[in-house]
């Protein structure tokens, strides 16, 4: 229904399919730029230098270098191994509402590491949050896979994970890390870190 717009106050009001769609489609626009802004904030907590000491080319403060966004553009793992990649990786999947997949990713990741007396309840939990049919930030697997992985946690062992967070990594890897390294959130931070180390 292009021309109409609604005020804030009527947004209560609105009835029918139509009008929920623009709605939906307002509150879609309002994600987006908020996302800028929590880049900004969310880079500000993680690079407390960003703004004073990436001027320096070599201050050793700077924490998040250009070099190291460049190489988060050469594989979706060398971006997972960074701190700071997972970071503004997750804030770019939130704003395509898919940030089930990371987390899913890193529970997998912090799982292989846990010790064996407490595989069980952290299976558990990520069984739950991520894999059963309801689970609130549930994963996009098929039912044969859900399947499988609901009976490896209900014994599991350090890869009873492992299919589906290799299916979800793969999702990313073909999805959704394509569209983050031609983000305007990557290419704008990595232009203000070339810019900032050049002066």
């Amino acid at each position: 229904m292009p021309g109409f717009f609604f005020s804030h106050n009527n947004m209560t009001e609105l009835n029918g399919k139509d009008d929920c769609k623009l709605a939906e489609g307002k509150i879609h626009k309002k994600k987006q730029k908020a996302f800028g802004a929590d880049l900004k904030n969310y880079l500000k907590c993680m690079v407390p230098h960003i703004e004073s000491g990436i001027k320096t080319s070599n201050s050793t403060n700077v924490m998040l270098s250009a070099e190291e966004v460049i190489q988060w553009s050469q594989s979706l793992e060398k971006l997972l191994a960074s701190q700071s990649g997972q970071g503004v990786f997750r804030e770019f999947l939130k704003s395509e509402f898919s940030e089930e997949n990371i987390e899913f990713w890193l529970a997998c990741e912090d799982y292989k590491k846990t010790k064996s007396d407490h595989l069980h309840g952290k299976a558990e939990r990520i069984y739950e949050e991520f894999v059963q049919s309801d689970a609130i930030k549930q994963i996009n697997i098929d039912y044969q896979m859900r399947e499988a992985t609901a009976k490896r946690a209900q014994d599991p062992t350090h890869t009873s994970f492992d299919e589906a967070q290799k299916t979800v990594y793969i999702l990313m890897e073909r999805d959704s890390y394509p569209r983050f390294l031609k983000s305007k959130a990557y290419l704008n931070l990595l232009n203000q870190l070339q810019t900032n180390t050049s002066k």
